[in-house]
């Protein structure tokens, strides 16, 4: 028993932080309580575990039983155990039944929106369910008027900050450990948009962030990496181009060409009303959005 627990019952511990059930013995007895479908796949991961030591380990590792749990599909839906990402407006509900039943997802909304959470966060449930087998979020690298090119250092150096948002994500939703273990796996990827031409990206969850600031060709290029298995996500606020051209913007092209698609294309549009960040977020928006108005050449040049 004691090898199945782990010193401190440190075995128990992962499993229960990753399926949220309670597990507690009684005698030589196991008794593990909570949602059915967690209960089950934390069986299921215990069960691996001990043919793992009947067969001559010792000694589990956390990265095994990481190993285990990964290798047992979850039915369910992961957002349900995560409070904070539950939907607490009309504009999110929608979004999440979009990407819950469509395989092309195109978000548009202020900052403060849950745009890229939810999107990471579904992504990580359909891998969890075993819908696919990577996930893969992807940026522009050009942002702010700064191109790559013009910027010192490595390649790494370059790309590091136009991604730490999405770092950002993954590490809120999972333990840094555990996001570092699948990136060295090459279960997640993140990488500049530039590095998916070329590419067909079968059984993965690919998400576009910070779309606003995507050319044209580039939004067609990403849009047709999509492969068997796959789901795309773009998200992004068509009001904070960076573009010197507003009207190149290949976001927004998208937007008006593929409302009209069809089923398996979904289009959303979060609002002011929809930031929950943080209380004062939403006055930030609002305060910008009053400011840019009142600028407008029809209203006048404020100060």
């Amino acid at each position: 028993m004691q090898e199945i627990f782990g010193d401190f019952d440190s075995n128990l511990r992962t499993i229960t932080g990753r399926f949220n059930v309670k597990i507690y013995a009684k005698g030589l007895d196991v008794f593990i309580a909570g949602n059915g479908s967690d209960v089950t796949a934390a069986k299921r991961t215990l069960r691996k575990m001990l043919k793992s030591l009947r067969t001559g380990n010792h000694e589990l590792s956390g990265e095994e039983i990481e190993d285990f749990a990964d290798e047992v599909p979850v039915d369910g839906n992961f957002l349900q155990h995560l409070p904070e990402f539950r939907p607490q407006t009309e504009g999110q509900r929608t979004y999440l039944d979009a990407l819950e039943n469509n395989d092309v997802v195109l978000c548009h909304g202020p900052a403060g929106t849950g745009k890229t959470y939810l999107a990471i966060a579904s992504a990580i449930d359909h891998y969890r369910r075993k819908k696919v087998r990577r996930i893969v979020l992807t940026r522009p690298a050009v942002e702010a008027g700064e191109k790559l090119g013009f910027l010192p250092g490595s390649l790494v150096d370059k790309v590091n900050p136009y991604l730490i948002p999405l770092f950002d994500a993954l590490n809120d939703l999972l333990r840094f450990e555990r996001v570092k273990r699948m990136m060295d796996r090459n279960i997640i990827e993140i990488a500049p948009l530039a590095f998916m031409r070329g590419r067909s990206l079968n059984n993965s969850y690919i998400i576009l962030d910070e779309a606003q600031n995507t050319t044209y060709s580039q939004m067609k290029m990403f849009l047709t990496r999509m492969g068997r298995g796959s789901r795309i996500v773009v998200t992004g606020d068509i009001t904070q181009t960076d573009l010197e051209n507003v009207n190149r913007s290949g976001f927004r092209h998208a937007i008006r060409i593929l409302k009209q698609s069809g089923p398996g294309i979904g289009i959303c549009e979060l609002t002011k009303q929809d930031v929950v960040r943080h209380p004062i977020v939403q006055r930030i928006v609002e305060a910008y959005d009053f400011d840019e108005q009142r600028e407008r050449p029809d209203n006048g040049k404020g100060d």
